[in-house]
């Protein structure tokens, strides 16, 4: 068997569809060894941009629901207004002394006060929010720590 063979034998493919070579670590060149290196901190970017990518879209997703609750509470308080101002506007100013402007002014506070406390529930949840992707950011001081003792 020729050198050419025995090393074609020992490679193999990996995903990239680039030859890897899987002979140990002392019978290769020190090129041979920077292209492993270099393959896999380009695998290894890959992964933690993956990574970030992924954190990044959940929190994103998150923050959509929670901008969705702040609308939620400004049309449901919207939708009390309108729908329950005339009814209780009607009873009231027609059954105390209010008056029919008084019972329109008690009214909408109410329903006001009742939105705002929803909309201020979704404005706190976002605030909770830490857009920093932190899995990621972990991964990478550890891939620090290794490339470190690597030396």
């Amino acid at each position: 068997m020729s050198v050419y063979d025995q090393t074609r034998s020992n490679m193999t493919t990996s995903a990239n569809t680039a030859p890897v070579d899987t002979r140990p670590a002392q019978e290769k060149s020190l090129g041979e060894l920077f292209g492993d290196l270099t393959r896999e901190t380009t695998d290894l970017v890959r992964a933690e941009l993956n990574l970030a990518k992924t954190e990044m879209t959940q929190k994103a997703t998150r923050a959509g629901k929670d901008v969705g609750m702040i609308a939620a509470g400004g049309m449901t308080a919207y939708i009390g207004v309108l729908a329950l101002v005339a009814a209780l506007i009607v009873a009231l100013g027609a059954h105390t002394a209010l008056g029919y402007g008084g019972a329109a002014l008690l009214v909408g506070l109410v329903f006001c006060i009742g939105g705002a406390l929803v909309a201020m529930q979704g404005i706190s949840a976002l605030k909770h929010i830490d857009p920093v992707p932190q899995q990621t950011l972990e991964t990478l001081k550890e891939d620090q720590q290794w490339a470190k003792g690597q030396r």
